[in-house]
C-alpha cells in the first residue's frame, strides 16, 4: 500500500454501497478491507495488514479489567468488519456502520495516508465548522515540522 490521500465526494446508493474513488483503489493491494467505527462520527477502512498492527497495538495497550479500555476495545475493535470492493469499485457499507456515520446520500471519502475515512457530507462540513479554530490552534503548535 502507497500514500493514500485526497478528498473525495461520491454518492451512497439505495443498496447501501458506495464507490470508492479509483485515487485510492489504485493503491490498495487487494480488494478486501477492514470497516470499523472511527474516533469522531465517521467511519475508518484499513487494508488489512495496516488493520492488524493497529488493532494489535490497541489490544496490547488495552486492558478488560479497565473500564475506559473496555470503551476503546468496544468502540473500534469489536464493530470491525471485512468489506469487499467489488468489480464496480464499490464497498457495500453495513448498515450498523452506515447508522453510526449517519450516512445519509452524499459522502465524503478522505484519504489519510494509511487510513481512509467515509463522512457524511453534513456531518463532515458541521465538524469542520465547529472546529476550525481548534484546527487553526493546533497548527500553530506544527510550526517545527514545515521544512
Amino acid at each position: 500500500m502507497e500514500l493514500l490521500t485526497g478528498e473525495f465526494k461520491n454518492t451512497l446508493d439505495e443498496k447501501g454501497r458506495l464507490s470508492l474513488p479509483s485515487r485510492l483503489r489504485s493503491e490498495l493491494s487487494g480488494n478486501i478491507l477492514v470497516m470499523t467505527q472511527g474516533v469522531d462520527k465517521c467511519l475508518w477502512l484499513f487494508a488489512p495488514e495496516q488493520w492488524k498492527l493497529l488493532s494489535r497495538k490497541l489490544m496490547e495497550t488495552t486492558s478488560p479489567f479497565q473500564a475506559r479500555s473496555r470503551m476503546v476495545q468496544r468502540r473500534i475493535i469489536a464493530p470491525a468488519q471485512e468489506i469487499e470492493i467489488d468489480k464496480a469499485g464499490r464497498i457495500a457499507i453495513p448498515q450498523s456502520l452506515r447508522e453510526f456515520a449517519g450516512l445519509n446520500r452524499e459522502c465524503v471519502i478522505l484519504g489519510i495516508d494509511k487510513y481512509i475515512e467515509i463522512w457524511d457530507a453534513d456531518q463532515y462540513k458541521q465538524y469542520w465548522d465547529e472546529n476550525e479554530a481548534e484546527f487553526r490552534s493546533a497548527a500553530e503548535e506544527l510550526s517545527s515540522v514545515f521544512l
